[in-house]
């Protein structure tokens, strides 16, 4: 039976982020194995986040694209916001895992394989990884699997929606976009009871990513999704079908909730990415937050022998996390005027470390003050008094 120091199972963002920090470290001479059924040879996805120039998540020769301004347009018109001291990234699903690749090659003892884990099982001194019927044994894994049963939400006590999107990278004819803003928040879709807006990232004046986004409880037939893009892009752009080709489409389906994921699957098993909560609540950013994790775990290796050593934000952003969901799930209709008014109201410095759950007590009053606050205190109470969702 194979025997290893770390299994990392899945070799998605969560899994190579923490084998290219194992192989940064001291550790980086442990023996390594990583374990996906892909090979990671396609561009499946597109991740994006705000960072400083001290507090990038990959090198910065792999950013794709990047922005120094945001765009939110709404009821009063557009805004568009300087992120200084922020930088907003976006970087292809491809390069970074070619980066990864790289990255481990140099690493003496690490080996990936391709294939169908069966099951993961805890141990006193191990825990064993089955994988196509054969067993691997680690002093620790790392387990950031989304399979059918991974995780079970009560959501008679938890809040449970999905950030759902269609996008397409489109090439038009003329001059359309405007490469050095972000368009963050469009909310000139309508709404029909739930958040809905499209999110642009262009990268040139003629050609874009543009997805049409929804937060709420229940999917789209996939036809109504193009529909919705395809009239923004006619409405609002002003484009017609000559106008414009589309080079390439994603689509993707990522969970919001308050739910409290846990980290530990025994006593060798530490949960990761999706599966350990690392996607923020309201929003679903993951990527920094993965990477920062990743950091996290692998000096809890060093200092202490063990992954265990993890800290977590104050309880509040969870509870701010779940009033805003309950007010998604229940009044849909007010995503829109209160993520508006977040940027408006707000400093983009202190709102974006608000999100990053990195602002102190006083800061967090003001940002809540900022927004109307019946809907939360009626959030809170319906939370509280019943109990439910």
């Amino acid at each position: 039976m194979e025997q290893y120091d770390y299994i990392i199972a899945g070799g998605g963002a969560a899994g190579l982020h923490l084998a290219v920090a194992l192989g940064r470290s001291s550790l980086r001479n442990a023996r390594i194995l990583i374990i996906d059924k892909d090979t990671k040879q396609q561009n499946d996805r597109t991740w994006c986040f705000w960072h400083t120039a001290n507090d990038t998540p990959v090198p910065k020769k792999l950013l794709r694209k990047s922005w120094q301004v945001f765009s939110v347009i709404g009821e009063k018109g557009e805004l568009d916001i300087t992120l200084s001291p922020y930088t907003y990234s976006m970087i292809r699903g491809l390069d970074f895992y070619a980066h990864a690749t790289e990255q481990l090659q140099q690493l003496p003892n690490c080996r990936r394989l391709v294939g169908t884990i069966d099951f993961i099982e805890d141990g006193v001194e191990s825990a064993t990884v089955v994988v196509d019927g054969t067993p691997f044994h680690g002093k620790y894994v790392f387990d950031s699997l989304i399979v059918p049963g991974s995780f079970s939400i009560d959501t008679t006590k938890y809040h449970f929606l999905k950030q759902h999107f269609y996008g397409v990278f489109v090439r038009t004819r003329r001059p359309v976009f405007q490469p050095h803003k972000a368009g963050f928040f469009d909310f000139r879709v309508p709404q029909y009871g739930v958040m809905r807006f499209v999110y642009t990232l262009p990268s040139s004046e003629t050609e874009a990513l543009v997805e049409y986004t929804l937060f709420s409880a229940d999917l789209l037939p996939a036809e109504e999704y193009r529909q919705e893009l395809t009239g923004y892009l006619h409405r609002v752009l002003g484009l017609e079908d000559g106008d414009y080709e589309v080079l390439e489409s994603e689509d993707g389906v990522i969970p919001m909730s308050d739910y409290p994921f846990p980290r530990r699957g025994g006593e060798r098993i530490l949960y990761t990415g999706t599966k350990g909560g690392r996607v923020k609540g309201s929003t679903g950013f993951a990527f920094h937050r993965i990477a920062r994790d990743a950091a996290a775990i692998v000096n809890s290796l060093e200092e202490h022998g063990h992954p265990f050593a993890l800290s977590e934000p104050a309880p509040r952003y969870r509870a701010f996390d779940a009033m805003l969901l309950q007010i998604l799930y229940r009044h849909g209709e007010l995503g829109a005027p209160i993520f508006e008014q977040l940027f408006r109201r707000n400093p983009i410095d202190r709102l974006l470390r608000f999100l990053n759950e990195q602002t102190s007590l006083r800061e967090d009053i003001a940002i809540m003050a900022s927004v109307p606050w019946w809907p939360f205190i009626r959030a809170w109470l319906r939370m509280h008094v019943t109990g439910h969702p």
